[in-house]
């Protein structure tokens, strides 16, 4: 690939640092399949120009995720995913991905802005996450 499979957009509203919203949208990529190990990343000169950052923010971006292990720099070729995050369920024609892009939609349409409907999605996972806890803990006392 050239570069294009992701593109990354910059939220300077977030608070949040842009080499980290980097880091961010690439994982989620990963995670949802959208990059794939050997893909190529857009080069730095690509997301500067695309988001107007400074390149040494792309630069420590890329930096960090070659250290986790994500990608890898090849000097003169460019940088290469080197490890998938992808977890069944995450394809674009699976039934749980279906089932949550209808969910979304209707979210929306009764009203719920983007950060309602993260805010919903996680406090139901931390529910979900709450209640395993407390039915370990149970197992283990019994």
């Amino acid at each position: 690939m050239e570069g294009d499979v992701v593109e990354y957009r910059i939220d300077r509203q977030s608070g949040i640092p842009a080499y980290i919203q980097i880091v961010r949208q690439t994982e989620q990529a990963l995670r949802m399949g959208v990059l794939r190990v050997g893909d190529k990343l857009p080069t730095a000169r690509e997301v500067v120009a695309a988001t107007a950052i400074n390149p040494n923010t792309v630069f420590r971006a890329y930096r960090d995720m070659e250290q986790a292990g994500l990608v890898q720099s090849r000097r003169g070729l460019g940088t290469f995913v080197t490890r998938s995050l992808a977890r069944p369920g995450a394809e674009d024609d699976s039934p749980l991905r279906a089932e949550l892009t209808e969910w979304v939609a209707r979210a929306r349409s009764a009203g719920l802005e983007r950060d309602d409907v993260m805010a919903l999605v996680t406090a139901a996972l931390d529910e979900h996450e709450h209640r395993q806890e407390h039915e370990q803990e149970q197992e283990e006392d019994a």
